[in-house]
């Protein structure tokens, strides 16, 4: 079976005459973290909700495996389950409490009977150190708590491939450790992680490929050291130049 999971190809999107994306191609191997980077707006949350079947591209195409999803006949709920988001905005049940957010999906859509689908929640809330919450309602935790169930959350569906949408951006900066840490682990473990983010510690030191977006396109990708030590795109220069000065 071939590593590659995910390959998206000359991918364009618009919203009306609004151009977003433009000619779009990369890979995502099984294992790779890879970090989408650039200034807000590039384009990069809305590669992830393509990816993700939120929005539909105007052009290109999206492999799963080698098949592609851009059909009218691929279930969307299925075909998330193998690839899973984690949203900036958390996106939890606010009338349900922590451990119902994460076997709601399980019983839902994996059809999962309601037994194994607790055991399996709490297995994941105690791998990202919320298993002592999992009464509580959404609004009684932080926001770093509420992302770590969000990712917890996303864990028990079994996803082949993660992907994060900015999952730091919305949290003060004293809980933003607590999340990086869980991806961080997560990395270590082998998962398979797309991450749009502004942390750039993050970026260069847990990816194994970093993709630089700049006005909807892909001005540069690479190893982190190719684009944090080497990078050669003067727009990628000039974006990090605020971060290698640190």
């Amino acid at each position: 079976m071939s590593d590659e999971i995910i390959r998206v190809s000359h991918l364009g999107k618009s919203f009306g005459n609004n151009v977003v994306l433009r000619d779009i191609n990369f890979t995502v191997s099984r294992g790779d973290v890879t970090s989408i980077i650039g200034s807000s707006g590039s384009g990069k949350s809305t590669l992830l909700r393509c990816i993700n079947l939120l929005e539909t591209p105007t052009s290109g195409e999206i492999l799963y495996h080698g098949e592609s999803i851009n059909n009218k006949n691929v279930n969307a709920s299925e075909y998330r389950t193998h690839v899973g988001m984690v949203f900036q905005s958390f996106n939890l049940f606010n009338n349900m409490s922590v451990l119902d957010n994460c076997i709601i999906g399980q019983t839902k859509v994996l059809k999962k009977n309601k037994t194994d689908a607790i055991a399996h929640a709490v297995k994941y809330l105690e791998k990202v150190g919320m298993a002592p919450y999992i009464n509580a309602k959404p609004h009684q935790l932080s926001g770093g708590q509420k992302q770590r169930v969000a990712i917890a959350r996303a864990l028990a569906m079994d996803p082949e491939v993660l992907l994060f949408d900015e999952p730091t951006s919305a949290l003060d900066p004293e809980t933003v450790g607590e999340v990086l840490s869980v991806m961080r682990g997560l990395a270590s473990e082998g998962m398979t992680m797309l991450v749009v983010t502004h942390e750039m510690a993050f970026a260069r030191d847990v990816s194994n490929h970093v993709v630089f977006m700049s006005e909807g396109v892909i001005c540069e990708e690479g190893t982190p050291g190719e684009i944090f030590g080497n990078p050669k795109n003067e727009r990628t220069k000039e974006f990090l130049a605020r971060f290698t000065q640190n």
